[in-house]
This record gives C-alpha cells, sequence and structure tokens, in this order.
C-alpha cells in the first residue's frame, strides 16, 4: 500500500457514477432522491503531534449513502491522502546515511461511515458531518540513486534491497517501512451551491481526522472541493 491502490479508487468512482443510473423514476434524480454520492479531491493540513513529521497533503475523497430525508442522511466514504515529510524530519536520517538523496512520504486511508445533517436552501446550503472508522498509515523511507552514475547491478545490490533495470541499479529504493492500523473519528463542517440539474451540487468541507496511531498519532485537516448528487 507504499502508493495510491489505483484500482480501488476506479472501481469506488464507477460504482458511484454508475450507482444514479440504475434510478429510473423523476424522484429518484429530483431533490427527494434516497441516494448520495460525492467525488472530491483535498489538499490536507496536519495538526500536531503529525504537523511535526509532515507538511500539507493531498489526496482524494468517494463516497455513497442513504437520505433519510431532507435533513439528515448516511455517508459512507473511502479516503485517500499523501503526506510529504518536513525538511527536520528528514535531516537527522539523512545525516545519518550521510546521503542527501533519502526521500520519504506517507499515506493515509480510511474507510469510514457517517452521519450529515444538513440545511439545503434551493441554491446553498451547509451541512454537519461526524463519523468514524478504520484508518490505515503507511510511511516508507527510499534512497534515490542519482541519475548519470550507472551503477552497474551486482548482486551485492539485490542483497540490500535494490533492484535493476538494464544492467544497472534503478533510480530508488524502499529503506524503511511502517505501517499502523486502527479506529478513528471525524467531524467538520461544509457549504454546497447547487450548479446543475436535476441537484448536482459543488462542495467545500473541511472535517478533522483523530486516528490514535502507536507512537505518533494522527490529526489531520482534510480540506475538500467536490462534487455531489
Amino acid at each position: 500500500m507504499g502508493r495510491c491502490p489505483p484500482l480501488l479508487l476506479v472501481a469506488i468512482t464507477a460504482l458511484i457514477l454508475v450507482g444514479p443510473l440504475r434510478a429510473q423514476t423523476e424522484n429518484d434524480y429530483g431533490e427527494d432522491s434516497k441516494l448520495n454520492t460525492n467525488l472530491a479531491f483535498a489538499f490536507s493540513a496536519p495538526l500536531n503531534p503529525t504537523a511535526r513529521f509532515t507538511n500539507f497533503g493531498w489526496g482524494t475523497t468517494v463516497g455513497a449513502g442513504y437520505n433519510f430525508n431532507r435533513n439528515n442522511a448516511f455517508v459512507g466514504e473511502f479516503l485517500w491522502n499523501r503526506l510529504t515529510p518536513t525538511n527536520e524530519v528528514m535531516a537527522p536520517v539523512r545525516a545519518a546515511l550521510n546521503s542527501p538523496n533519502v526521500n520519504g512520504y506517507a499515506n493515509l486511508y480510511g474507510l469510514t461511515a457517517n452521519y450529515r445533517f444538513e440545511l439545503r436552501g434551493q441554491k446553498l446550503g451547509a451541512y454537519f458531518i461526524a463519523g468514524g472508522g478504520i484508518y490505515h498509515r503507511n510511511v516508507t523511507l527510499t534512497q534515490n540513486v542519482p541519475n548519470g552514475t550507472a551503477t552497474t547491478c551486482t548482486p551485492a545490490w539485490g542483497w540490500w534491497g535494490f533492484t535493476c533495470s538494464s544492467g544497472v541499479v534503478s533510480q530508488d529504493v524502499t529503506l524503511a517501512n511502517a505501517a499502523s492500523t486502527a479506529a478513528g473519528v471525524n467531524g467538520g463542517i461544509g457549504f454546497t451551491v447547487k450548479v446543475g440539474e436535476p441537484r448536482y451540487r459543488m462542495y467545500i468541507e473541511a472535517r478533522y481526522h483523530y486516528v490514535p496511531n502507536p507512537r505518533i498519532n494522527t490529526q489531520i485537516i482534510p480540506i475538500t472541493v467536490g462534487i455531489r448528487f
């Protein structure tokens, strides 16, 4: 899970986009539809203690759920956020390995179940959303082999985990990887504006996520911008 799982995201997105096509009546597409879906991109701001180790991140959120009525809804979501380390946290690692080519990144995945309370006008709306679920965080440390070195690949490089391509050492190698899975909670607010028929709305949302991971817990606020149906 070192990288965003593209097949999973494509599958979930396809389900969300195809879902509305199953409805056959006008009511299914109107303001009183029981189905809700969303797709958004996110820019994440970490909070301490996470902010001591990572910079701003980015990612995506996809979801689908059930509207009990115009005000109350259940929303199930999958989120992914990529977080990059700060220079301060990388400095001692690069110094210890005596290499400026050491880099790292973290991925946060979440599968959550949420309650949404919404006040929806003809054009504008606002809502509160909160819930919880399972979050998986994985962090990876890599080292880049500079271009132009053309280091000949020998068995010794393979012993240390480097891979080879066309007889030379590949450009990067994983030095370390750590992962943890834990239950977490979230809560936030959002605003919507109707942008098309029958009930397409753009939305912007800020939501706080807290996950009590071992040693260093995860606390971030993704700012998401997307489209809802």
